[in-house]
């Protein structure tokens, strides 16, 4: 494992906003739409800054400092001011009984902010079915789902009802299911491959471009024309320390490029929000892929 305490940038965390714009503008596009934003209740994101603070095993035992470690109304600030147009409170349940309760939070969040897409998330349990039903009903309009962090397994029984039922609303589902920055037991391309089998039409957003299994789950969005995958910490210093994206999957990644969305996982990075455009711009692949991964592909996903 490389020392990713080598790979540091030097851009102020309150300073890039005017970075972030003139690559935008310079794209010629009207702003950004990120699909990777993390809002919860703010008890519940004190212990998630907390377990990166302590270095806990799912960070890989990486050093991990919160960029934007400031007060909601802060963060909803700080993304407009970049531009971004539409964003999403990526939340997520560590145990049973969660869900609902966060997917109650995520409703009444969205109602107060309308630029985040509405976002609700799940957990394998006997109330499962119901729950999103009801969030879809309440006019969820992505989920988030994350294999490592809840430690299941994501073709398990209780699932699959959930998994047809947004399969068949058409509702993407942003989904932690690569190893990265730690494995989990049921990480990795292969229970994902299952989910697929089943439910072909389901809209799987993988997040962090499958990060370490990219070319795996590349290989998936090519089987699967319902299959997109974020670009969340991908490809930049940070990860590229640890984790590097393989150079030999460049032209796929470039041939996919009407699938894949930009995601960030701000505010829980350890660089400034800047950095990721640019990891994403010196990967070479021309303004036309960036145009489309930066905007159009979620802009036209969400409607927005």
């Amino acid at each position: 494992m490389g020392d990713v305490n080598d790979h540091r940038v030097d851009v102020p965390a309150d300073g890039d906003a005017g970075e972030v714009r003139r690559f935008w503008e310079r794209l010629g596009l009207p702003g950004l739409v990120d699909v990777h934003t993390h809002f919860m209740p703010e008890r519940v994101l004190r212990k998630v800054w907390d377990y990166f603070d302590t270095l806990g095993p799912l960070t890989g035992g990486v050093e991990w400092p919160i960029t934007y470690r400031k007060q909601e109304a802060e963060r909803t600030a700080l993304l407009r001011e970049f531009g971004v147009r539409a964003f999403t409170a990526m939340l997520y349940p560590h145990k049973p009984g969660m869900a609902r309760w966060l997917n109650g939070w995520a409703a009444d969040f969205a109602r107060r902010t309308p630029d985040c897409l509405h976002t609700a998330t799940l957990f394998p349990e006997p109330d499962v079915e119901a729950y999103v039903r009801e969030a879809v009903e309440a006019g969820a309009r992505v989920f988030k789902a994350h294999v490592q962090v809840g430690e299941y397994d994501p073709a398990g029984q209780l699932l699959d009802p959930a998994w047809g039922l947004l399969a068949e609303a058409r509702i993407p589902v942003v989904i932690h299911c690569g190893s990265g920055p730690a494995p989990g037991k049921h990480t990795g391309p292969e229970p994902i491959t299952r989910v697929l089998a089943r439910h072909p039409r389901l809209r799987l957003i993988v997040a962090h471009l499958g990060m370490p299994e990219y070319e795996e789950f590349l290989g998936l969005a090519e089987r699967y024309g319902e299959v997109r995958l974020d670009t969340t910490m991908a490809c930049t210093d940070f990860a590229e320390g640890f984790m590097p994206f393989p150079r030999r999957a460049l032209p796929t990644l470039a041939a996919l490029g009407d699938r894949v969305l930009l995601g960030s996982d701000f505010p829980n990075i350890p660089y400034p929000y800047v950095h990721q455009l640019h990891a994403l711009e010196r990967l070479g692949l021309g303004e036309e892929w960036l145009r489309a991964v930066c905007h159009d592909n979620a802009a036209e996903l969400f409607g927005v």
